[in-house]
């Protein structure tokens, strides 16, 4: 295929994208064994600056509620889960992704532990394991659960708060794995008290913001800082530096022993009179020994209901599920939800992913982790455990391997950011759709050529990559393609990746 054919397809997208502000190439944070600290604590942007709208809205040919909803709650659409999506309508398709339990995944839970056995694995277990092993296994079964999983508004859900308590690989090692499990996927779907208190007591996130440092007379204050403004009440939340000094002291004694087990260590903790968010703790005597944990307890338990807490954590929901400009009523309705249930995640999805408010969201810019994962969802192509690895080289070229992004922050969540990798995703688009070998990732090019007419080609993409809604313009562009070339595989593979490379398919 010649670069001006390329350009003549998809130049409407690469107009939108190539204008907006970003870095030249997204990639993940560098690495190193320290957090890296923001000089200043000024607030980020809460939403992020809305990029230019489309000159053609990606969404126009969205006509199907259902379809809507179940690209929101999806890593993708493809055909099974689109047709799922329009049997069951919209109310009882979002009650079906709601109760993951129920959603037989059995085929993912095999092949993950057949090939990635370390993800099940126990603490000594990870402990004596080869680090390089551990970790890659831990990233190659989150990306295939993201592609194949049944349960894909549970694995919405663990990416979301995957970055909402970010924790850098890189530096706790074996432990996110053991984070992942019984912080990130027990409670991806339970309340947000549980999944706070959880992620406090993780071994992994201790370590990372540095609180195994933390202790009387020298308390480190990462911890406390971030707990207050990336975990609950936002940098806009109502503390103090005061409040972040106070509870770092509040938190001194909070560690891991061992091979990574959380650990209470009195000897370590500030027994002295604090006062955090106007709440004073009396001082304790230091024969109050482990019972001073139930300090931290509290304040946890102050924090997960303070209403910042349901306020941000209700808007950060919106913008990751909905759209990046929230309006001030509807974080309140989901903000009350919070309140109400006492933060229940399913009781605020439901809120959030309204019918009302997703028929009326526009289309959502694709991170690269969701285009690769929507890529693959579309194709299904056929996938080993050695093709998982050639999938992570995929994730790692546009810029968002999972468990990489090294500040606590998270993967940004806006146009702005990604919009410099354009080149990048349309690479993407290309080894997908010409993915042809039997060892690793194949994807059968076959059933998009019967029959091999140009009409019956456009179509089969259409089904497969955009559930029969495709934009009319970029249907013509393609038969147009498709008809001025051989109709064998060579030319349905090109014009699938033109598929995936086109403006439409960047969003969701």
């Amino acid at each position: 295929m010649n670069a001006l054919n390329r350009r003549s397809l998809v130049k409407a997208g690469a107009a939108l994208l190539a204008g907006m502000a970003g870095p030249a190439i997204a990639r993940a944070q560098g690495i190193g064994r320290k957090i890296v600290r923001r000089p200043d604590r000024s607030p980020q942007p809460l939403p992020p600056k809305i990029a230019p709208a489309p000159s053609i809205d990606p969404a126009a040919s969205w006509l199907s509620p259902e379809l809507r909803l179940a690209r929101r709650v999806s890593f993708g659409l493809n055909p099974a889960e689109a047709a799922r999506a329009k049997a069951l309508g919209y109310a009882q398709y979002l009650e079906y992704q709601l109760a993951p339990e129920l959603i037989d995944d059995s085929a993912v839970d095999t092949f993950v532990a057949a090939n990635f056995p370390v993800v099940a694995e126990d603490l000594n277990t990870l402990f004596a394991g080869d680090s390089t092993v551990v970790q890659n296994q831990l990233t190659w079964a989150t990306i295939y659960a993201s592609a194949f999983s049944q349960r894909q508004l549970y694995e919405r859900c663990v990416e979301f708060w995957s970055d909402h308590f970010n924790i850098s690989m890189e530096k706790v090692g074996y432990l996110k794995v053991i984070d992942d499990n019984s912080v990130i996927r027990q409670y991806a779907m339970s309340t947000f008290p549980q999944l706070l208190k959880a992620s406090a007591h993780s071994p992994a996130m201790l370590l990372y913001l540095d609180q195994t440092m933390s202790t009387k007379g020298a308390p480190n204050q990462n911890y406390a800082r971030e707990i207050m403004e990336l975990h609950t009440l936002g940098v806009n939340g109502g503390y103090t530096q005061t409040d972040v000094a106070e509870l770092s002291r509040v938190l001194t004694g909070w560690t891991i022993a061992g091979k990574g087990t959380f650990s209470f260590n009195s000897s370590q903790h500030d027994f002295g009179s604090k006062t955090v968010l106007g709440i004073t703790i009396p001082a304790a005597s230091p024969a109050t020994g482990a019972a001073a944990q139930a300090e931290g307890e509290g304040m946890l338990n102050v924090l997960a209901v303070h209403p910042s807490t349901a306020t941000f954590i209700s808007t950060k929901m919106l913008q990751y599920f909905l759209r990046y400009d929230p309006s001030p009523a509807q974080i309140a309705a989901v903000a009350q939800v919070y309140a109400t249930t006492g933060g229940d995640i399913k009781s605020m999805l439901r809120e959030v992913l309204s019918e009302a408010n997703v028929t009326a969201a526009p289309a959502k810019f694709k991170r690269p982790y969701h285009l690769i994962m929507s890529g693959l969802r579309a194709l299904g192509p056929s996938v080993t455990a050695a093709g998982v690895s050639s999938l992570l080289g995929q994730v790692a070229t546009v810029g968002q391997q999972p468990f990489t992004w090294l500040t606590p922050d998270g993967f940004p969540d806006s146009v702005e950011y990604w919009s410099g990798n354009l080149l990048t995703r349309w690479n993407y688009g290309t080894f997908v759709s010409n993915a042809n070998s039997a060892a690793t990732v194949q994807f059968n090019v076959a059933p998009f050529m019967n029959p091999a007419t140009a009409p019956a080609i456009i179509a089969a993409i259409n089904t497969a990559l955009f559930a029969g809604e495709m934009p009319p313009r970029l249907a013509g562009e393609l038969t147009t393609y498709v008809s001025a070339n051989p109709t064998n595989a060579a030319t349905v593979r090109e014009t699938i990746g033109l598929a995936l490379s086109s403006s439409a398919f960047q969003y969701y």
